[in-house]
């Protein structure tokens, strides 16, 4: 059997990090879990504030007014909206890294538990 002038399995280049992709799938998942999570706080800080909104106005006040009364409720939730901003483009980021990091490093796993030993082919075990 001929030899081929392609790189071999064994010749693949590694990553310069390996540990690296070791923490990019728990990068992924976490990234992904708290990204829903903050949407969905967001979401209801919106309805939140959407309620406290409709409920001051009912009384004929426009929660645009320029009252200290206005102001609270509108800065009630905006330490919690912020945060709620910043960890999600915190944790997109995390999972856009761990994708990118397992998108680039996807033919490389199946050697993951052989690093170091050489790869052996049919013609060897055969003693040829």
């Amino acid at each position: 059997m001929e030899d081929s002038a392609g790189l071999q399995p064994s010749e693949q280049p590694h990553p310069s990090d390996p540990g690296l992709v070791k923490f990019a799938r728990p990068a992924l998942i976490a990234g992904v879990a708290v990204a829903v999570v903050c949407t969905a706080l967001l979401v209801i800080i919106f309805f939140l504030d959407t309620f406290n909104a409709t409920v001051y106005s009912v009384g004929g006040n426009d929660i645009q007014d320029a009252t200290d009364e206005a102001r609270e409720i509108r800065d009630l939730y905006s330490g919690a909206r912020l945060g709620g901003v910043i960890l999600l483009v915190i944790s997109l980021l995390a999972a856009v890294a761990g994708a990118v990091v397992l998108y680039l490093r996807r033919g490389n796993g199946g050697d993951a538990g052989n690093e170091g030993d050489e790869d052996v082919d049919f013609d060897d075990l055969a003693g040829r």
